[in-house]
């Protein structure tokens, strides 16, 4: 993953996308592509289910790259935060006490 993050960020420096002042925008794309993802989903569609996943990785990578933070420092914290959760699944949603 680490090396993907890196090309990620090569390919995005190249394009001058990794300016701070265009992340409200790089927002925008991941919101885009999250909703891509939820269409891909409830039409059953996974070729483009798994694309739309790819897209949010990568358009979460660039907007992490852009606001000065390393992604997987982020992921991290993420994970460090829910790894001792209790609660339960209910109805699909997952419900800490």
């Amino acid at each position: 993953m680490n090396e993907l993050v890196e090309k990620i960020t090569k390919w995005a420096g190249e394009k001058d996308l990794l300016k701070r002042e265009n992340a409200p925008k790089q927002m925008m794309k991941v919101m885009e592509e999250l909703g891509e993802t939820a269409s891909a989903i409830l039409k059953g569609d996974e070729e483009k289910i798994i694309d739309g996943i790819g897209d949010v990785l990568v358009t979460i990578v660039i907007l992490s790259k852009q606001l000065g933070y390393n992604p997987s420092e982020c992921l991290k914290i993420a994970y460090n935060e829910i790894k001792d959760r209790k609660g339960k699944t209910v109805g699909g949603t997952f419900l800490k006490n």
